[in-house]
């Protein structure tokens, strides 16, 4: 680890700690914000899956998989994010959706 602790913003343990702790809990409230967002994300799988077959479209849509790809991409450096990682984060997204969307049709 290359911070030094004494050069740490810390007076004490006690102050680290709390700082961990108050870290921590803003983290768990984030993920479960997260996973609130992937439900609804994947929730819309019904309405695409219904207009794509009224459309007589595949599932998947390479175009649209490229765009939001493209869109990740440039957030990821606007943002100094893993580039590679939220590539994969979004890969797993969409397959979600696209199972979603077969499970659907198969109902």
């Amino acid at each position: 680890m290359d911070v030094k602790k004494e050069e740490s913003l810390f007076n004490d343990d006690e102050d680290a700690r709390k700082l961990l702790q108050e870290s921590r809990k803003r983290i768990d409230e984030i993920d479960n914000d997260i996973v609130d967002l992937i439900h609804e994300r994947t929730s819309l799988a019904k309405d695409i899956v219904q207009a794509k077959v009224f459309l007589g479209m595949e599932i998947y849509d390479a175009n649209r998989e490229k765009a939001i790809h493209d869109k990740v991409l440039k957030l990821a450096n606007e943002k100094d994010i893993d580039a590679s990682i939220l590539s994969e984060i979004m890969n797993m997204l969409t397959i979600l959706s696209k199972n979603k969307q077969r499970e659907i049709l198969e109902e």
